[in-house]
């Protein structure tokens, strides 16, 4: 039986699955990454510990079944995260910079300062924020010893560079739109934002389409050397593609540490405020466009608030908010900012409206409403700046599992909400594409047909303009500059 090898590198974990023609996974591998905190909005990973991860879950996955012929793989990443390494020893010469790490904030603050927003926004169709990787990468440069010959990366061209031992220096359209160095209309690097951000682009990958040729395997036990790589492409865009939505106004949520919302777009559309725009991915040297909005913390506050409140787990914690129901206190989860569609880096975590009758079930219900909020504000926003009509909106991710947070999500935004049974819609997305390279699958349509176990929640009545109103105060407060004491 033959079947292509998926990888989908994330935030903390490694999964690999193995996908056959039908489009099924039949085998599942996982492992832990690890991640630090060197000091206070600083966050970062090991490069090689993300390598041996994802040999762990591939050994994983390949254990767990017998008789599959590896075809092709394919590569799904957390997005902008970078890394440098040496490029004669294949070393690295620094950590990975996460996605969630705000320690470039001061340099962004700076190029803001000197007046680039506009431009670079409407290169790239991203936001100066520290999420985002210009700035990182010139801290990683900053800090190369002297005489070293370097490369510049995100996770899939690490990731290549790994797989190939070595031997090839790329990554796609997708993970390069997220870059804030990658011109989105001309589909290339920018000498230009190269000198905003000072950062040398000959460091950087060489862009090919979401579905090519990333060269071939050397050295990943378990996989035959000289196999091809044939996808690689960002986990969000990813599961968008893995869900099938290829039409206009269809979209997906992806629930995680943070949560992306994206839709697919019939045009390259420039961003308005608090959306981004990117390459959803490349097929044939064309681009398919969406908007997305990035959620810094949605999932990520469930745990915080289950240890908080003395509960075993966010089950419990899930279980505990059922039992309240949705009006005040409000809690925002700014505990790095807010993102999309606020982009406030000042932005503080807070409950708001809190009194001696406050529940301990009011309180769990206000964080896990949260999640459903900021996704509420994201495609309302989306939809003001689109022109568009919000069609499927698929949920993936391991939050998007329960009903209760789901059907808090499609009461608020007033839209169903199709709930992906398989969990890994971004392995799926990755691979889908590999297949297509591969002539598995001929073209979209017939992966848009592929079976998908799927179940469609239908939005419930509730007051949605009273919830919205306390939400929005709550978040008012949490944007709110603080006031200097007296004396400073």
């Amino acid at each position: 039986m033959r079947a292509i090898l998926a990888i989908d590198q994330g935030t903390t974990n490694s999964k690999a699955v193995l996908v056959s023609k039908e489009g099924r996974v039949i085998a599942r591998g996982s492992a832990a990454v690890g991640i630090t905190y060197p000091q206070p909005g600083w966050v970062e990973q090991d490069p090689n510990r993300i390598y041996a991860s994802v040999c762990e879950a591939v050994a994983a996955c390949l254990s767990s079944t017998r008789g599959i012929v590896v075809e092709a793989v394919a590569i799904s990443n957390q997005r902008e995260s970078v890394t440098a390494w040496d490029a004669v020893s294949g070393r690295p010469l620094g950590p990975v910079l996460s996605w969630q790490c705000r320690r470039t904030a001061s340099d962004c603050e700076r190029l803001i300062a000197q007046g680039h927003v506009d431009r670079v926004q409407s290169m790239t169709g991203l936001p100066l924020d520290p999420m985002f990787p210009g700035s990182k990468f010139k801290w990683l440069l900053d800090r190369v010893p002297a005489g070293r010959s370097v490369r510049l990366g995100t996770i899939d061209s690490w990731l290549i560079h790994c797989l190939t031992g070595g031997e090839k220096h790329l990554c796609d359209a997708s993970n390069a739109s997220r870059s804030q160095l990658y011109d989105l209309k001309a589909q290339r690097w920018s000498n230009e934002l190269g000198e905003i951000f000072e950062v040398d682009i000959r460091l950087l990958p060489e862009v090919l389409d979401s579905c090519s040729d990333f060269g071939t395997t050397r050295g990943l036990q378990g996989v035959p050397d000289g196999t091809p790589i044939r996808a690689a492409i960002g986990d969000s865009h990813a599961a968008l593609f893995g869900h099938g939505a290829f039409k206009p106004g269809d979209g997906k949520v992806t629930f995680g540490t943070g949560s992306s919302v994206m839709t697919t777009l019939p045009r390259f559309v420039a961003p308005g405020s608090g959306i981004t725009t990117t390459t959803a991915w490349r097929i044939n040297g064309q681009p398919t466009f969406a908007f997305e909005g990035n959620i810094l913390v949605s999932a990520a506050s469930l745990p915080w608030m289950s240890n908080i409140l003395g509960l075993p787990d966010v089950t419990a914690l899930v279980d505990l908010a059922a039992t309240a129901e949705p009006n005040a206190p409000a809690f925002v989860p700014a505990f790095v900012g807010l993102g999309a569609p606020y982009w406030d880096s000042d932005a503080r975590a807070l409950f708001s409206q809190i009194n001696f009758s406050t529940t301990r079930a009011q309180m769990a219900r206000s964080v896990t409403d949260s999640v459903a909020f900021q996704v509420h504000d994201v495609i309302h926003a989306m939809s003001v700046q689109s022109g568009e009509q919000l069609g499927n909106l698929f949920v993936d991710g391991g939050p998007s599992q329960n009903n209760f947070l789901m059907q808090t999500v499609a009461n608020l935004i007033d839209h169903p909400v199709i709930q992906c049974k398989v969990p890994e819609a971004s392995a799926l997305g990755a691979a889908y594409l590999a297949g297509l390279a591969m002539g598995v699958w001929s073209d979209l349509s017939v992966i848009e047909g592929l079976e998908r176990p799927v179940e469609v929640i239908q939005p419930a009545a509730v007051d949605r303009p009273a919830l919205l109103k306390i939400w929005n105060d709550a978040v008012a407060r949490s944007t709110l500059r603080p006031t200097p004491a007296k004396g400073e």
